[in-house]
């Protein structure tokens, strides 16, 4: 089986129900929205290319359900994860006052080294917003957080998720902050670069992706 990537990432995206985490998702992989609200049960699962420094890096980005009695299914997809990310919906105050407890979740299952992004999504309904920019810069800044807000629906900021993010993880690839050689830190390393050649054909579309995910 040929390998075309150099690092392979799992991510997880978790938050509560409704917040648009699998739009996120959708618009990311597809560039696509749904505004028909489905709830996730389980996970859903999606995954794109980045090239970066003359690496290809595989994005394995694993959607959680939200709701309370899915939380131990969403848990057994935080361990050997490199990057979280945790949602809010601006437009919800109780789903920000969340994130503390979802931080916490994913920290006792994942390992030291995992990245977190606090995403405040549904920065459209600027008129409906409850959640202030600054309150979830702050709280990022606390945290030692990524912190972007988005639009699912608009596509606002959604690719620099994933830009920014693995930005940080080609700095802390470069500076050693992972043990490559054990995969628990949520990397998997494939091809070397000199023995890699990019075609347009590593890189995904929607056509091969067998999963559909809404929210």
């Amino acid at each position: 089986m040929s390998v075309n990537f150099h690092y392979l990432l799992k991510y997880v995206i978790i938050g509560d129900s409704g917040v648009g985490k699998s739009n996120i998702l959708l618009r990311y992989i597809n560039n696509s929205f749904s505004e028909e609200f489905k709830t996730t049960v389980g996970v859903e699962f999606g995954a794109k290319n980045i090239e970066m420094n003359n690496n290809i890096y595989r994005i394995q980005i694993w959607d959680t359900a939200g709701q309370e009695n899915f939380r131990s299914i969403a848990r057994a997809y935080y361990k050997n994860c490199v990057c979280a990310c945790i949602v809010y919906d601006i437009a919800n105050r109780p789903s920000f006052e969340s994130i503390q407890s979802w931080i916490d979740d994913c920290t006792k299952q994942s390992s030291k080294s995992v990245l977190l992004v606090l995403i405040g999504n549904k920065n459209d309904l600027e008129d409906k917003r409850e959640v202030k920019y600054e309150e979830g810069e702050k709280f990022a800044k606390s945290h030692n957080m990524i912190f972007l807000e988005t639009s699912a629906k608009t596509g606002n900021n959604v690719n620099d998720i994933f830009l920014k993010s693995v930005r940080q993880i080609n700095q802390n690839i470069i500076d050693k902050k992972y043990d490559l050689e054990n995969e628990a830190c949520g990397i998997r390393q494939g091809m070397k670069k000199e023995s890699f050649i990019l075609k347009e054909d590593n890189f995904p579309n929607k056509k091969k992706n067998k999963k559909k995910c809404c929210k």
